[in-house]
């Protein structure tokens, strides 16, 4: 059981899971993205060996690999009957390297249910829904729920909401492009009504060292622990939306959004620095990160 406490100290939290299944030769498949490692059982391993490598790496908390088997993107993908199976399958490669070490929790990946880097504009029923039978598959692999990459205050309420029965604690991470503002146009300081006790902290997830900088101080000022899962994308923020531009596409997402090339580990450990010692206590990396990222910001901890 996670302690209501866990981040009130330093956390190093893993770093992108789909970018890197990329990196390492997993083939490009549309919106499937990594879910296609779960679904085809020679690239289980790679998953495997990909949780591994952040945990050696440092990483005291590890995602299920469930972004993509949401529900909207298997249907996508003509895979809606493939469901259960394969978030049943991303929690059971996630448990299999807990296994082989005890000290790290598994967070249960709870991805946005609609669009990605889009606020979900869905009535908040089907909203639940969607996140409830979801959560209800992970649940019996993971410590806590993580909300990952959610972009609007009525997706994090739809979430607690949605795994009240599991009685888990949660992190939220929400997503903010550019500005001050999510996606939705709502402000970091409206969680303050949202969020309860079994919070454990507030992240800004997928996004950009900058981003991060400019809300700094508003997740400061929800009194709970919080941090970041920084990616290395150029932007995330395109003019037809990047559901729209990766739909039907082999691409390699950073094709479309871009790759930073100056956030070397180095780079990524001296900027973690900064923000740690302005009070972020969770740290970690998302798309286009890697273990040699995670590595370089556990050196700080």
């Amino acid at each position: 059981m996670i302690s209501r406490n866990f981040f009130n100290q330093t956390r190093i939290l893993d770093g992108g899971m789909g970018q890197e299944l990329l990196a390492r030769g997993l083939p490009s498949n549309s919106t499937l993205w990594s879910a296609s490692a779960i679904l085809h059982k020679k690239y289980n391993p790679l998953v495997l060996d990909t949780h591994i490598d952040y945990i050696k790496a440092g990483a005291e908390i590890i995602v299920t690999t469930t972004f993509a088997t949401r529900q909207k993107r298997l249907k996508e993908n003509n895979l809606q009957d493939k469901f259960e199976y394969l978030n049943k399958k991303a929690g059971e490669i996630a448990i299999n390297a807990k296994k082989r070490f005890p000290h790290v929790f598994v967070a249960g990946g709870l991805p946005p249910q609609n669009l990605t880097y889009e606020a979900d504009e869905r009535d908040e029923k089907d909203i639940i829904e969607n996140l409830k039978d979801q959560a209800r598959v992970l649940n019996p692999y993971v410590d806590f729920f993580y909300f990952d990459v959610w972009s609007s205050i009525k997706e994090v309420k739809c979430g607690i909401e949605a795994i009240s029965e599991f009685e888990k604690p949660y992190l939220v991470g929400i997503h903010i492009s550019e500005g001050t503002n999510l996606p939705s146009g709502e402000n970091i300081s409206d969680l303050k009504n949202i969020i309860n006790d079994k919070a454990l902290g507030v992240i800004l997830s997928c996004v950009s060292p900058e981003n991060f900088e400019k809300n700094l101080y508003e997740l400061k000022s929800l009194g709970v622990p919080f941090g970041f899962k920084l990616n290395g994308f150029i932007k995330t923020k395109i003019k037809d939306g990047y559901t729209s531009v990766f739909l039907g596409k082999k691409s390699n997402p950073n094709e479309f959004l871009g790759k930073r090339k100056d956030l070397t580990p180095d780079k990524i450990a001296e900027i973690a620095k900064k923000f740690k010692e302005a009070g972020a206590t969770i740290l970690g990396g998302c798309c286009e990160t890697s273990p040699s990222h995670i590595e370089a910001i556990s050196r700080i901890k």
